[in-house]
Formats: C-alpha cells, sequence, structure tokens
C-alpha cells in the first residue's frame, strides 16, 4: 500500500501526488519507490493518456530529499539513493505519454528537477521555484546542470544553482522555466483543460514526438551516472554533514572554515 504518494487514474488521466505535506513534500527513499512504481504503472496502461505530479497540500510541490535522510547518507547508501531518484528522472522523461508537472507553492532542489524533467508545467501564482543544493552542501547534478541551462539559458542556470536565489512563478514563467501561471482558483481547470487537450490528440503522435524532442538531450543519460559518484563522493564528509545538520538546526551553515587553509 503506498504511504508517500497518491496515485490515481481516471479517464486517461494517471495523477501521482507527493503526500507528505508535514514536510513540504520531501522525498525520500520510500517516495522515490512509490513513485517509480506508479510511473512503471502508467507508463504501461495503454488507457493512460497523460501523466500529472504534483504534491499534495497547497505549500508545496516538492522542496527536494528528505533532509533528516539525507544526512546520514553514506557513499554506500548515498549510491542507492541516488540510483533511485536518478531512475525516477529518466522514467519521467521515458514515459510514452507527456508528463505535467502541476506545481504550487515550493517547487526546490530535487523536487525542481523533478518538475525539469516533466514535459509541461502548470504553475499556481503563489508558486516558487528555485535550487538549493549548495546551501546544504549538495549540487544539483541531476537536471539541475543537465536540463536546466536549455530551459533557461546558460547564464541564467548558473545564476539560479551558484546564488540558490528563489524565484516567483511570474518569473519563471519569463525564463520559460514553467509554461503558464494562473490563479489558484483556476490552476485545476486549467489542469483539466491541458489533460483533456492532450487527450484530444494522436497518442502515437505524441509518444513519436516526445522521443523526438528528447533526443538531443538523450544523451545526458550518461552524466546522470556520472552524478551518482559525484555526490557519493561527498555523502559523509564534513562539509556535507555542516550543512544538512544546519538545515535541520536552522542556522546558517559554517562553509568559511572548509575554505581556511
Amino acid at each position: 500500500m503506498n504511504t508517500d504518494i497518491l496515485y490515481d487514474k481516471a479517464d486517461g488521466v494517471a495523477t501521482i501526488t507527493l503526500n507528505r505535506p508535514e514536510v513540504l513534500n520531501a522525498f525520500r527513499t520510500q517516495t522515490l519507490l512509490e513513485m517509480t512504481e506508479a510511473l512503471k504503472d502508467a507508463s504501461a496502461d495503454r488507457s493512460v493518456g497523460v501523466i500529472v505530479v504534483t504534491g499534495a497540500g497547497e505549500r508545496a510541490f516538492c522542496v527536494g530529499g528528505d533532509v533528516a535522510e539525507m544526512r546520514d547518507l553514506t557513499p554506500e547508501t548515498g549510491r542507492v539513493f541516488l540510483r533511485r531518484f536518478a531512475d525516477l528522472l529518466w522514467r519521467i522523461r521515458q514515459a510514452p505519454v507527456p508528463v505535467i508537472a502541476a506545481v504550487r507553492g515550493y517547487c526546490l532542489g530535487g523536487g525542481n528537477e523533478i518538475n525539469v524533467a516533466c514535459d509541461l508545467t502548470l504553475a499556481a501564482e503563489g508558486a516558487v521555484f528555485g535550487q538549493v543544493g549548495p546551501t546544504v552542501g549538495s549540487a544539483p547534478i541531476f537536471g539541475g546542470t543537465q536540463f536546466l541551462p536549455g530551459i533557461v539559458g546558460e547564464k541564467r542556470a548558473r545564476e539560479i544553482i551558484f546564488l540558490c536565489q528563489r524565484y516567483s512563478a511570474t518569473e519563471a514563467e519569463r525564463f520559460g522555466w514553467c509554461n503558464k501561471v494562473v490563479s489558484d482558483a483556476h490552476f485545476e481547470s486549467e489542469l483539466k483543460a491541458w489533460t483533456d487537450r492532450i487527450l484530444e490528440l494522436s497518442p502515437q503522435a505524441l509518444r513519436v514526438s516526445k522521443l523526438s524532442l528528447n533526443y538531443a538531450s538523450d544523451w545526458q543519460y550518461g552524466s546522470f551516472n556520472a552524478a551518482v559518484e559525484m555526490l557519493t563522493a561527498i555523502y559523509g564528509s564534513e562539509e556535507f554533514r555542516e550543512g544538512m545538520t544546519a538545515f535541520l538546526e536552522k542556522r546558517k551553515p559554517e562553509f568559511a572554515r572548509f575554505r581556511r587553509p
């Protein structure tokens, strides 16, 4: 039985909802496993014409990995965790139907990497986007450094990753980071309009179109394998633990000491 997600299929739409609102829908190992199984099922079901990924509640789509679990990752356990995350992202990319990220609230860190792996993004007007890796001793190298530059441009992606600022839905729409921003009151109706429109179209034509659209960037899959090894190399380090611990203790991390000779 699912514990971290809600999964529903109705009238050609498969909806995967991250259901951990108490931690702003941060994902842990269990979440990744459940999302992956849901994507497998939706991708294999010929009655499904579109997949929606969203978060429970209005506070967050997803704020990335659950720091409570990530803080204690070692190179060995981190490698398993990251391969599960990479597998999830690639299943979104390889799903034979369009995948829509329906974003309310915070879309940060690994949550934004889920977002950029999706084909389309509908954002509520209160949505907030950003990458946070370097603030907690990590790095967004599972889509943040690969897909994001192609979406917002190289310089903007470097700004997003290096400065770790937060951006409004309106700014994200201007950057091409999301497709459309709508009011909270019209969010569900607009999402239904999108899914209804997709379901009117030729499924084989959409499948082939997605495959072709992905062709130019599919070569980056190899970089995900490298990303696993790069990040696991820092798991368990003093600097990594400082970033994660500071987040949990709600204080500013003391990274300056790691630059001292």
